[in-house]
């Protein structure tokens, strides 16, 4: 009977992994990096040594581990196909099979913030849910859906892309991804800094926010200080969220809405902004849905993908 699953974690500069036990008890965690040269051929490769390396230091019996889970950026579908991962240099290849012909033992893959849904889900802020959205504001706007405990990943793994759901037609910038008025221009720490020097432009009111770096954090700060032009910010940037979010209720239905990423350590003050919008325009169906934040933080990925494997 298995007792031990590993979950990996693969973000651009540096891997995370995890060695659980099978009812969710973090055992060890550590870090190697992501090398990325090669079109990123050394990255697998390097996880593997890694897991062996690990299994050799525990003393484990591999009949007792259950498998290895991978969360990575990128669209990755139900058959742990990554369909692109720019950051890491892949093109198309099976993650799947690559890592279980190089550790001879299950593997299972899906996107990374699909996967850290799944682990706030199982062990974190999303906790007695079955039916959840994650949504993560750092860089840009990651999300994860969780429909009847599983993570919804959709044809190609593209499923949960909730930075770019258009919600702006009168943007004339285009996102990273190529678009333009995409919720990732307003919603992460780089769109919430975006709205914050537009408004300084456009305003002459005084504001904390002038005298200093504007960023993401210096704008949630002010706003506890009860600065009107960072509340102004603020507003904006709930509306844009909480209106993204009750369009996404109304397909999923969810119980639980939790918002992670190094945004939200503004902590329940967001709530205060994008809960109105949200409660405004959505379905009653989905009105009474429970907001909290994100507790596992940078762990979320390993958490979720050890449970990628249990799920089986």
């Amino acid at each position: 009977m298995s007792q031990y699953v590993f979950g990996v974690d693969i973000g651009g500069t540096s891997v995370k992994l995890g060695l659980f036990d099978v009812k969710g008890i973090l055992l060890d965690k550590w870090e190697i990096p992501t090398r990325t040269q090669d079109s990123g051929s050394l990255i697998l490769p390097d996880i593997a040594e890694s897991i062996r390396n690990k299994i050799t230091e525990k003393q484990i019996d591999t009949e007792l581990i259950a498998g290895v889970g991978v969360g990575a950026p990128g669209p990755i579908d139900s058959a742990g196909v990554v369909h692109k991962a720019v950051n890491l240099g892949w093109d198309t290849f099976s993650i799947k099979v690559t890592l279980e012909e190089l550790l001879q033992m299950p593997v299972m893959a899906g996107n990374d913030a699909n996967v850290a849904a799944l682990g706030e889900m199982w062990k974190g802020g999303g906790q007695g849910s079955n039916d959840l959205i994650l949504v993560t504001l750092g860089t840009g706007v990651g999300g994860g859906l969780i429909v009847g405990g599983k993570v919804l990943t959709g044809s190609a793994g593209a499923g949960g892309e909730i930075g770019h759901i258009h919600v702006e037609d009168n943007e004339t910038e285009s996102c990273n991804c190529g678009n333009k008025g995409c919720l990732e221009q307003y919603a992460s720490a780089t769109g919430i800094t975006r709205l914050a020097n537009r408004k300084l432009k456009e305003s002459d009111k005084d504001s904390i926010l002038r005298d200093g770096e504007v960023s993401a954090k210096t704008v949630f700060d002010a706003v506890k200080e009860k600065d009107e032009l960072a509340m102004e910010v603020a507003e904006e940037f709930g509306k844009y969220l909480g209106n993204a979010l009750a369009v996404i209720a109304g397909v999923v239905n969810p119980d639980a809405i939790v918002i992670g990423g190094g945004v939200s350590k503004a902590g329940e003050v967001l709530m205060d902004y994008i809960k109105p919008y949200y409660e405004k325009n959505v379905f009653h169906g989905s009105r009474d849905v429970k907001f909290s934040l994100a507790t596992l933080g940078n762990d979320a990925g390993i958490y979720g993908a050890a449970k990628l494997v249990l799920d089986i």
